[in-house]
């Protein structure tokens, strides 16, 4: 498959571009630490800079990896990086995934954006703004047939973001999974994107600790 890394992108009032330690502060004060932000993701708030500071230094040595996609979310207006956006493997993590999608092409993996921005740029349209630049950068760069994204149940307002960057859904599946850290129980939508199609899939995952 080919791929094209982490390059520099920009919008009319966003830059996505790599994540640099020096960045960890903002990192860390804008989104990294509020359990708000992390809420629905896979990951909990940062306890302090220090540990932002290693997820920083451990990122810098993915980024000459041609299939490594990690951007920093940066405002122009004010020069704040406040928040994140990725396109990664889920395949590599989870491979039962698989089974999850018959109807795709698996053969390179399973490609899913994810994303999170600080709480006082919420409702700007920026993380709109900013997955948008990420698919087109994908389908634009890559020879990836689909992308994938996914959202909790109980965030739609993050499911809004990505039906405006052109996913939707028309099919339902239920699963069983342990892999998410902030919630005991929680539900996930994930919705698919086909390169000029709008065919997507919608899988409802009950997530349990």
């Amino acid at each position: 498959m080919r791929h094209a890394g982490t390059q520099t992108l920009e919008t009319d009032r966003l830059f996505l571009r790599q994540l640099l330690p020096e960045d960890a502060e903002q990192m860390y004060t804008n989104w990294a630490s509020d359990p708000e932000v992390a809420r629905f993701l896979r990951w909990e708030p940062h306890k302090n800079a220090l540990e932002t500071v290693g997820l920083l230094a451990a990122w810098a040595t993915l980024y000459p990896n041609p299939d490594y996609y990690q951007w920093a979310i940066v405002e122009k207006a004010s020069g704040q990086v406040f928040g994140s956006i990725s396109i990664f493997n889920a395949l590599l993590g989870d491979p039962a995934q698989k089974a999850l999608w018959p109807q795709q092409d698996c053969t390179d993996g399973i490609w899913e954006a994810g994303y999170c921005i600080g709480k006082h740029w919420w409702n700007h349209g920026f993380a709109t703004e900013a997955l948008k630049a990420a698919v087109n950068y994908w389908f634009e760069n890559t020879d990836g047939g689909w992308l994938t994204c996914c959202h909790a149940k109980e965030n739609p307002a993050s499911g809004r973001v990505m039906e405006k960057a052109g996913f939707s859904a028309n099919i339902i599946t239920r699963i069983k999974r342990d892999n998410y850290i902030s919630l005991d129980t929680i539900e996930k939508i994930c919705k698919t994107l086909d390169c000029g199609v709008d065919d997507i899939l919608e899988f409802t995952t009950e997530i349990e600790q």
